[in-house]
């Protein structure tokens, strides 16, 4: 169609809506009119200008904000970007920086700028970098003076979505280095001064290191109380490596809930470790549950009742871990567990004895600098009572029934009146004692070891690093001591035994325990050399 021929037709159609002619022209007149006005008072009243920004940012992260370049951006979204922010603490402008940021975006609607609502769409941070100085440090105390935390009551202009990406946050340590946990994704929605907001958080843990993935509510934030800030939200925290903490072992994983406020969380998980181990011990399966009470403002924890079940055998417990540094106090429970489940993740070979265990026992952790394993951290005081243990080891439990069988003044190898049926049957023995835990050593002052015709008062030491046993003590036996042996040896020391005869029946003869795992030796100790 040429040129004249569409005048022509745009002609014909104005003679013929002489109206619409009109109203087209005042429009547009109109639109002339407003742009002529609008765009300088836009500009004037522009929510987004640098004067504005800068206080905006500063309101957001609670910091004194310094930048290295900033635009503005129009479509498709009102808004600024800001590349290269330092944030410094305003109640300590004088101290190093506390958080970078590679960028942030900000951007607004439309409608909220015509109608000039101070509200934010969005808040994109990307590259955040956090370092905190050391809890308890004076370089911390100058960034967080008393009363700081007024300053993280939320920002007055109302900010639907707070979202960062690839952040790190550096918690430095006394001794030199650092705690890092980065964080993959973050969003905070309706951030906003006396109001709750709700969170998705994806990062890493320090140490342990594990992935936690949690989400829920926080606030509205109290400055003059921050302990009373309500907050809640369901956990993942999987999978975790438990050999970050000293000689433990294992990857364990959790989920769990948690809500209260901040200075006092009440949380409860469910927690599961197919391989955990102490040391050299072996894998075992261990799960259970856990409630706590957790300050978030200290990291204090009071544990509540704990249940752990590893084999048939649930194990109670309950303590605190607090302080700073931090130290945990645990006191353990088990009733009619079994022992061969407990000595399991501690020893690398088969348990030495299996039986029913009953076990209270008092342990503490304490904190361990560079190269102090968990053992070393770890001791404990208690008392156990094994009533029908048996020995793991075959030729172990023959060697005691044999022994147990002449103890009582049988023949030599065989059973009484030399029945071989009773020399068969596997002796049942019971072990109690009260023990210590230190260095990874087990000590006792006194450890009862009975079986039919005999009972053993002994004291000493087990290592479970090597499993090297070292018992010293009296053996008491309802025979005389010319049973302790068998063949040409039980006929050399008849003549010895009115100097080992107790005043009833019987002898006590010294004895000692040494070896390692399945090559136990049990000997006289006459001379108490061993």
């Amino acid at each position: 169609m040429t040129t004249t021929a569409t005048e022509s037709r745009v002609a014909d159609w104005a003679r013929l809506h002489p109206r619409w002619e009109k109203r087209v022209a005042i429009a547009g007149l109109v639109i002339v009119v407003l742009a002529a006005i609008g765009f300088p008072l836009l500009n004037k009243y522009w929510p987004f200008r640098y004067r504005n920004v800068k206080p905006l940012l500063e309101n957001v992260f609670a910091s004194q904000v310094t930048i290295d370049h900033y635009h503005r951006i129009y479509f498709p979204h009102p808004g600024f970007v800001a590349d290269g922010l330092t944030m410094r603490r305003k109640t300590a402008p004088d101290q190093p920086p506390i958080s970078f940021a590679q960028e942030i975006k900000v951007e607004g609607n439309w409608l909220d700028v015509v109608l000039l609502r101070s509200r934010i769409r969005l808040v994109d941070v990307k590259g955040l970098h956090v370092v905190i100085p050391p809890v308890g440090s004076p370089g911390n105390h100058e960034d967080f003076p008393p009363g700081s935390s007024s300053d993280f009551a939320g920002p007055d202009t109302l900010v639907e979505t707070l979202h960062m990406q690839d952040a790190v946050l550096d918690i430095l340590r006394d001794q030199g280095g650092r705690y890092s946990f980065p964080i993959h994704d973050l969003a905070l929605r309706n951030v906003h001064a006396g109001q709750a907001a709700s969170y998705v958080v994806d990062m890493q843990n320090a140490k342990p290191g594990g992935r936690i993935q949690a989400h829920g509510s926080f606030g509205p934030i109290t400055p003059s109380n921050l302990g009373g800030t309500p907050l809640s939200g369901d956990f993942v925290f999987s999978p975790v490596n438990l050999a970050d903490i000293g000689d433990l072992k294992g990857t364990l994983s959790a989920q769990g809930h948690f809500e209260g406020r901040l200075a006092d969380i009440e949380a409860n998980a469910t927690v599961h470790t197919p391989d955990f181990a102490i040391g050299k011990g072996r894998p075992t399966d261990v799960g259970g549950s856990v409630q706590a009470t957790v300050n978030g403002l200290n990291g204090g924890v009071v544990l509540h009742p704990i249940e752990l079940k590893t084999g048939k055998t649930v194990v109670h417990a309950d303590g605190s871990i607090m302080g700073s540094p931090k130290v945990a106090n645990i006191d353990f429970d088990v009733e009619k567990g079994r022992a061969e489940d407990l000595m399991r993740p501690f020893v690398h070979e088969l348990p030495p004895i299996s039986g029913v265990v009953w076990l209270k026992a008092r342990s503490r952790v304490a904190h361990g600098g560079e190269g102090v394993t968990f053992l070393q951290r770890l001791t404990v005081d208690g008392g156990f009572s094994v009533p029908a243990e048996r020995m793991t080891d075959y030729k172990a439990e023959q060697s005691l029934t044999a022994f147990s069988a002449r103890a009582q003044g049988a023949g030599d190898d065989k059973g009484e009146a030399g029945n071989p049926d009773t020399a068969a049957a596997d002796v049942v023995s019971s072990l109690t004692g009260q023990v210590k835990i230190r260095n990874g050593v087990v000590s006792t002052d006194r450890l009862t070891f009975q079986m039919p015709g005999a009972v053993a008062d002994l004291k000493g030491t087990y290592a479970f690093h090597t499993g090297a046993v070292h018992l010293t003590g009296d053996m008491k036996m309802d025979a005389d001591i010319s049973h302790a042996a068998t063949g040409f040896k039980s006929a050399l020391m008849k003549p010895l035994a009115p100097f080992f005869k107790r005043k009833k029946a019987g002898a006590v003869v010294p004895i000692a325990v040494t070896g390692v795992t399945h090559q136990y030796k049990v000997g006289q100790d006459v001379l108490h050399t061993k």
